[in-house]
């Protein structure tokens, strides 16, 4: 039996891997480090930086890959993004077959915050366990979410209300959450808040949240907003890649 382990780590930060993380990187006889392209070399750096820093005694063999592209162009959203897991399941099962011929040992796969928030890693997983006999288990991690509200020091909710999760697309395809009043924004290919009408919002807004590069901006949303893309277009001139995240709230009544 194979088994495999998605292992939380965070934001990147070495110092965010739990003791159970750390422990299940330790234990693993391989471990899959995906290449997402150029100019998002320091990803895969992050994932061999922090093995280099955990693992002692044995060392777990290393298997670096390249990650299928998305059909960006497929006017069906959901049924591209479905292709391109099929895909990566494919190459998945492909590496852990030529890194553990025997057909069994342990896998681990590090994963950015946690695998179950806005992170299609258990989806490819299931995938693989039809072609492959895996036993899955998933180690918990620290979220973006975390990391932003600890960075800017804020609560995530107010006081018994609740709070929205939800992505750049779904705000720029259907404006402010109905009913919302915390509302946290993932996946954001570009400053989706700039669809909103901004009187009323403040926005909590981090780059790279948890790492040693982490920028932070907050303040009302129609004066931070500019400054806000332009620090992250200039962010990501400089990195070849960004990974932000914000929170908004509408200002309580007097």
């Amino acid at each position: 039996m194979i088994e495999l382990f998605l292992i939380g780590i965070g934001t990147g930060n070495p110092k965010h891997l739990t003791r159970e993380a750390t422990e299940a990187i330790r234990a693993t006889d391989l471990i899959l480090i995906p290449r997402k392209g150029p100019g998002k070399d320091d990803l895969a750096g992050l994932r061999r930086r922090i093995c280099q820093e955990v693992i002692t005694g044995d060392t777990p063999q290393l298997r670096e890959f390249d990650l299928p592209k998305r059909d960006t162009a497929n006017p069906d959203y959901r049924a591209g993004v479905d292709d391109w897991h099929d895909a990566i399941a494919r190459v998945w099962a492909a590496e852990i077959r030529a890194g553990l011929p025997r057909g069994a040992g342990k896998v681990g796969f590090l994963v950015w915050g946690d695998p179950s928030l806005y992170d299609s890693t258990l989806r490819i997983a299931e995938r693989v366990t039809a072609a492959l006999p895996l036993a899955l288990q998933v180690i918990p991690g620290i979220t973006s979410i975390q990391a932003l509200t600890a960075g800017h020091a804020i609560p995530l909710n107010r006081i018994g209300a609740p709070v929205t999760i939800t992505t750049g697309r779904r705000l720029r395809d259907h404006g402010w959450p109905e009913g919302a009043e915390t509302v946290v924004v993932m996946l954001d290919a570009g400053c989706a808040f700039d669809v909103l009408e901004p009187e009323g919002i403040e926005i909590w807004w981090s780059a790279y949240a948890g790492m040693a590069e982490e920028l932070r901006l907050s303040g009302p949303l129609a004066e931070i907003a500019p400054r806000i893309a332009a620090t992250r277009a200039r962010a990501r001139a400089d990195h070849g890649w960004i990974m932000d995240i914000y929170l908004m709230r509408r200002r309580a009544p007097a």
